[in-house]
């Protein structure tokens, strides 16, 4: 096996890491969508008798101007996705489109979390995931080397 040259290691591990980054957007489009399909039929989540998840999806903080917070998210994640995508392919500016959508999605999760934790006192499995799917976007934006450091 050949020995990657070093302008080639940089180039697979941006790959590779927006790579993991676009199947976690994925996971968060999937459970995204999933919530404003039941915001919007009206339906109820399928929550295994756990009564803090529809504490959650029907409280006032679900909804802003009428619309399911779940959508949101599924702009957010599909954008990210869009834009990790791109980065793999070495777009400088879907990378900072990237890192701007990430940090916008983790200060949401964190208004979230905090509204759950102390003003409903109850949680939403189906949000905790998407908590974590941000979460885990955000470790690897900041684990990205910046475009600089790829070049030296």
């Amino acid at each position: 096996m050949k020995k990657p040259t070093p302008n080639e290691a940089p180039a697979r591990a941006r790959v590779i890491l927006y790579s993991i980054a676009a199947l976690f957007c994925l996971c968060g489009l999937a459970d995204a969508t999933y919530l404003t399909v039941l915001a919007l039929t009206g339906e109820t989540a399928a929550c295994g008798g756990q009564t803090g998840c529809f504490e959650v999806l029907g409280s006032a903080y679900a909804k802003v101007a009428g619309i399911p917070v779940a959508a949101f998210g599924v702009a957010g994640y599909f954008t990210a996705f869009t834009c990790a995508v791109f980065a793999a392919f070495n777009s400088a500016r879907a990378r900072k489109l990237f890192a701007l959508t990430v940090g916008a999605l983790f200060a949401a999760t964190l208004w979230l979390l905090y509204v759950q934790a102390f003003l409903l006192h109850a949680f939403c499995r189906y949000c905790l995931f998407s908590a974590a799917i941000t979460f885990l976007l955000m470790g690897l934006v900041v684990a990205s080397p910046s475009p600089q450091m790829s070049r030296n």
